[in-house]
């Protein structure tokens, strides 16, 4: 893979649109990306980043809520990001716009435009691009197969982060497996541990419940058989514990069948016993049940022959009400004419009582005469009530004149004392106006210069308080060093003192009869002997492992004065030698000018919207004062001809109303005398018709009385019956008949009477002899279905068991196999000496790749000193598989890489990540990588050791590759002509390239 172009517009810190030419940079083999803290180096590196794979790198990626949108951008600019690359041998063109938020084109407010994202390739036949695709999917899945590497792996293999292989030189075994895995993409065999170690947990737990099961069905079996059956005491897992349960069961099955044979036999005895005592009760039953009908019988005889007397009268009773049904409806007739006379009697006389004396005597033809002729002269009142109606129009027509005269005389006298103040308060307005304005335009001078203070003062008590710093690292890096060269001294003076007692130790091995070590000699007539004050190998591992530390920690104090005189000398460009209280001191003098202004400005709005409204409010009440003077105007004829229309009905009125106080009360007495004449006329007129009807009524009624064989209508009436009654009198008829009858037929019965003859029945005694019978049958059935039930449920339960203890022999073995699996893939197994799981395995096998790759490059920046090598040695209690250790060629010794200092630790992380991208390239399908990107570092290194490393960095171009360094390190300014500048301003960010042809602002 190689970058060509970089085209970035608003990313980042980078307002404009930039430009970076990769081909001229390359061209030298080794670039250099600088610039200050935060202008946007790393940037540069998130654009080709995001180009690629739609996304950050790393930890900035959970920051893309982030605003990949630059802060400076115009409002109208979209952020976009295009990198031209060669890929596989193709010429290809990424565009990625990341969704923003821009300004509606009609109206106010903002909406959001998706991201967009186009991929083009360059043909070279026609020398032009083509289109591949604009779907995000499909762009991502294109360039994914491309390259052969995740997001994760390009940002390890082609940004190069030091500060995380710094880590992951010095990192434990499981945190140098976690980036391996990212990187080599092992999680199959991860899932392969799992699932093992689910299939072990699933085969473990179906064993168990074998067991369980089995146990159950031995409960359960044991339940059923009471105490024909014991369980074994043993625990599930136990051998034999099958065999014992089926054993117990088949006994338990066997009794259980005895037992059986026993209840049927008794079962059979007492059904015999059983059927003799109920056909002995039934006997007796139908004997009881006959005596005491017969009984029943003779005492409803008796009662019968004493009601002989009242039942003759009913029968009497009843066929005088027969006669007098003839009667009903000519007694029903009268009954309803007399009501209806007597309610129109008594509303003739509750109308004629509202009349006055001079209708008392009349009839109903004299008051219909009377109503009409008032009916007469209400109809002449119409033409008055109109005029009346229309008086009382003009009346309050008038009256409203009158408020609106008095309205408008309210509103021009307002209007009149609001508009003689107008002049003064616009020209107050608009003096307020120019004031907010001078005070915007003074802020914003301001705003400027109190940003740069405050950046000034912050630097200036950065700089006050690195300083401190510088000299407190400056004498603890003194410290170090001399502690660091006491401890070796103590080292070469013990491995001295060893060296010269070397004798004495080796004699401290030999033996009559054994060769000596170092001459062969069996003999040994003079073994050297130990002094006192030797030293042993013990003393000086010892002393070897103090230096070692005093050695790290030197190294660890030089870098951290290192990065401390760096943040000094960038505190110190920026804040010169102002003191921090002089700056502090501007600062506020500018923040409270500021404020002042800002708080002036801020009135500006306000006034010049109260302008507005008062330019309205004088447009408006001018508009109302001329209104007010042409309504006056009008009033004036308009109430001249209310009052002349008003004086006619008035008069008209008068005649009309006579001595009442209105027409309208005129009107309704006319009505109510009408109403209560009509009324009373129409009562008259119904009460003599109901009179009428009454007479003819009585008339029927007597004859129908005669023709009924009744004296008087009276009569008749006292021998009808209602409803009721004539139900009950007919019911006590019928049921006396009937109940006649039955008696008769009883004591006619040949069986009733035979049984009479006999001896009482005994039934209480015979009902006592079946219940026990009945009892004993019970017992017995109950006694045998126990059984049968017993006997299925012991051998349904048997037959459960017997196949569960079939099924539970392949699921033992099973697991005993999955078992054995999951422990040697998870590194518990015994025979897994080393504890290596699978994974670590497979990632072992890398590591050794990548440390082999890596030693090519830091025998070279070491000359020769140290080699990294793949340890499978076990840490502690730890696991092996991932240890990684380096070899010393000046003691000849393997130790930790944490031993190395700041400086041989960079180189190491450094050939470190570059044999990595070696091996994940190689992994990938062997996808060249053209273009790499170091980032940071360089800075803890003497000059010949950077001399070496770049010799290394720049025998990349050997393999046709370009290295990018990002770095801080003023040298390297020097030694790597080829650089991309990153310039931080006040509105953004630019680029600026040199060496390469180019020196130019993007």
């Amino acid at each position: 893979m190689r970058l060509h172009r970089l085209d970035l517009t608003a990313f980042g810190p980078f307002g404009g649109s930039q430009a970076v030419h990769f081909d001229d940079l390359s061209a030298a083999g080794l670039f250099l990306l600088h610039g200050p803290t935060g202008a946007g180096k790393t940037s540069v590196l998130d654009a080709v980043c995001y180009a690629l794979y739609g996304s950050v790198p790393g930890a900035r990626q959970s920051a893309q809520g982030l605003t990949l949108r630059s802060d400076h951008a115009a409002p109208g600019t979209r952020t976009e990001v295009r990198l031209d690359l060669t890929v596989a041998g193709r010429r290809l063109e990424i565009t990625r716009q990341p969704p923003w938020e821009r300004p509606k084109k009609r109206g106010s407010g903002t909406t959001v435009d998706k991201a967009q994202t186009w991929l083009r390739e360059y043909d070279a036949t026609a020398g032009s691009w083509r289109a591949l695709s604009r779907s995000h999917q499909e762009v991502g899945e294109e360039i994914t197969q491309l390259l052969g590497m995740s997001r994760e792996q390009f940002c390890q293999v082609v940004l190069l982060p030091q500060g995380d292989f710094a880590r992951f030189l010095r990192a434990d075994a499981e945190a140098r497996g976690k980036l391996l895995g990212r990187l080599f993409v092992t999680r199959r065999f991860a899932d392969v541990e799992k699932h093992l170690a689910d299939l072990r947990r699933t085969t473990e737990a179906r064993v168990r419940e074998g067991d369980a099961a089995l146990l159950a069905d031995a409960h359960r079996m044991q339940q059923a058989a009471g105490d024909a059956m014991e369980l074994p005491e043993l625990a599930p897992g136990e051998p034999g514990l099958a065999e014992a349960v089926l054993g117990a069961a088949a006994v338990a099955r066997s009794t259980a069948r005895e037992q059986l044979t026993a209840a049927r036999c008794r079962l059979g005895a007492a059904e015999t016993a059983q059927a003799a005592a109920e056909r002995d009760l039934a006997d007796v039953r139908e004997r009881d049940r006959l005596q005491r009908r017969y009984a029943g019988a003779r005492e409803r005889a008796e009662r019968l022959a004493e009601q002989a007397g009242t039942h003759r009268a009913d029968e009497q009773r009843m066929e005088r009400a027969r006669k007098a049904e003839k009667v009903a409806p000519a007694l029903e007739l009268r009954r309803s004419a007399d009501a209806e006379h007597r309610r129109t009697a008594e509303a003739e006389a509750r109308a004629r009582a509202l009349l006055p004396d001079a209708h008392t005597d009349a009839g109903a033809a004299g008051l219909a005469a009377a109503a009409r002729r008032v009916t007469e002269e209400l109809g002449g009142l119409e033409s008055a009530r109109r005029a009346e109606g229309r008086l009382a129009e003009l009346t309050a027509e008038r009256a409203g004149l009158d408020r609106d005269e008095r309205a408008d005389q309210d509103v021009l006298h307002e209007a009149g004392n609001w508009l003689a103040d107008w002049d003064a308060t616009r020209d107050a307005l608009r003096r307020r106006i120019e004031t907010a304005q001078d005070a915007v335009a003074e802020a914003a001078r301001l705003a400027d210069r109190r940003e740069a203070a405050q950046q000034r003062l912050a630097a200036a008590r950065q700089r006050d308080e690195l300083s401190a710093a510088t000299d407190t690292a400056r004498r603890r890096a003194l410290a170090s060093a001399e502690h660091a060269a006491e401890a070796r001294a103590h080292w070469l003076d013990l491995k001295e003192q060893r060296l010269n007692g070397i004798a004495a130790e080796l004699a401290a091995h030999l033996s009559p009869g054994r060769p000596c070590t170092v001459c062969g000699a069996t003999d040994h007539p003079a073994p050297a002997r130990k002094v006192a004050g030797h030293v042993d190998r013990a003393a000086e591992d010892r002393a070897v492992a103090a230096h070692q530390a005093a050695d790290v920690q030197r190294a660890e104090d030089e870098q951290r004065l290192a990065r401390a005189r760096e943040a000094l000398a960038a505190a110190d460009a920026e804040a010169g030698n102002t003191p921090a209280g002089l700056l502090a001191e501007e600062a506020e003098e500018l923040e409270r000018r500021y404020a002042r202004a800002r708080a002036t400005a801020s009135g500006l709005h306000a006034a010049q919207e109260e302008l507005r409204r008062a330019e309205q409010e004088h447009e408006r009440r001018t508009a109302v004062r001329q209104e007010a003077a042409v309504r006056a105007a009008s009033r004036v004829g308009h109430r001249e001809r209310l009052d002349r229309e008003r004086a006619t009905l008035e008069e008209e009125l008068a005649r009309a109303r006579g001595a009442a106080d209105s027409v309208a009360a005129r009107a309704a007495q006319l009505e109510r005398h009408a109403a209560r004449l009509a009324d009373a006329a129409e009562a008259a007129r119904l009460a003599e018709d109901t009179a009428q009807r009454l007479k003819d009524a009585d008339a029927r009624l007597a004859d129908a009385a005669f023709r009924a064989g009744f004296d008087t209508p009276q009569a008749a009436a006292g021998a009808l019956l209602d409803d009721a009654a004539h139900r009950a009198l007919q019911h006590r008829l019928d049921s006396w008949r009937t109940e006649d009858a039955a008696v008769r037929a009883l004591l006619a019965e040949d069986d009733t009477a035979a049984a009479a003859r006999q001896p009482p029945a005994r039934l209480a005694a015979a009902e006592d002899v079946a219940a026990d019978a009945a009892r004993r049958l019970r017992d017995a059935a109950s006694a045998h279905d126990a059984a049968a039930r017993r006997c299925a449920e012991l051998d349904t339960l048997s037959a459960g068991a017997t196949a569960a203890a079939h099924r539970l022999g392949p699921l033992r073995d099973a697991h005993d196999r999955v078992a054995r699996l999951a422990t040697l893939a998870a590194g518990t197994s015994a025979d897994n000496t080393r504890r290596m799981r699978l994974e670590s395995y497979v990632l072992a096998a890398r590591l050794e790749q990548v440390a082999a790759a890596a030693t090519v490059r830091l025998r070279r920046m070491s000359s020769g000193r140290y080699t990294l090598v793949h340890s499978d040695d076990r840490t502690g209690r730890g696991r092996s598989g991932l240890g990684l250790h380096v070899v010393d060629a000046w003691t000849g010794r393997e130790r930790d890489t944490a031993t190395l200092s700041g400086g041989e630790t960079f180189f190491a992380s450094l050939a470190l990540a570059l044999g990595l991208a070696d091996v994940v390239t190689d992994e990938a399908g062997g996808v060249r990588l053209d273009t790499l990107f170091i980032d940071e570092g360089f800075g803890s290194l003497d000059d010949q050791t950077l001399d070496e490393v770049l010799d290394v960095l720049d025998s990349l171009r050997e393999r046709d590759r370009s290295v990018g360094i990002v770095s801080h390190v003023p040298d390297l300014r020097r030694r790597i002509h080829a650089q991309l500048e990153v310039v931080k301003g006040r509105s953004g960010s630019v680029l600026r390239q040199r060496g390469s042809g180019y020196a130019l602002s993007g």
